[in-house]
């Protein structure tokens, strides 16, 4: 499979979180030689009470506990849009090779834009970053989503 068909089923995500009127991002952890799909997950921060439970965030959790394993060395996350800062720490803690994301988050990203994590001294491990992969998509999946909110 290809980056593209990883970033689409991390749309797939997306569009459950938008089902259940959360914002939608969705994340899937890859491992990248088998092309296996270790974890999946969309946001569920205002249903589930957890401002922590952001898509990228959850999918390490699974991945975390499926593989009974702190680090997630070798796996690479898709994830729909560019990553807040707590969502880019929370990837760099679980040394996560590569990080793939569509749309870009000019006010809430932490990657390209605002704090640009990687960028900073104190971060132990920054992965490879891949951007714009289905960016019109995912980019649109949040902008119809918040045209129905107004």
């Amino acid at each position: 499979m290809t980056d593209e068909d990883f970033m689409r089923l991390a749309l797939k995500e997306a569009q459950k979180a938008a089902l259940q009127d959360e914002v939608p991002i969705g994340a899937v952890l890859v491992e990248p030689e088998s092309g296996k799909i270790v974890a999946k997950a969309h946001n569920k921060s205002e249903h589930g009470s957890d401002a922590t439970a952001h898509a990228e965030v959850l999918a390490i959790r699974k991945a975390c506990q499926k593989l009974k394993a702190k680090r997630l060395w070798g796996l690479d996350l898709y994830v729909t849009l560019e990553p807040c800062t707590m969502c880019a720490a929370a990837i760099s803690f679980a040394r996560i090779r590569r990080l793939v994301f569509g749309a870009e988050d000019i006010k809430g990203g932490g990657v390209l834009n605002g704090v640009k994590f990687y960028e900073q001294k104190t971060c132990h491990h920054r992965p490879e970053i891949i951007t714009g992969i289905c960016s019109e998509e995912c980019g649109q999946v949040l902008k119809d989503f918040f045209k129905q909110k107004r």
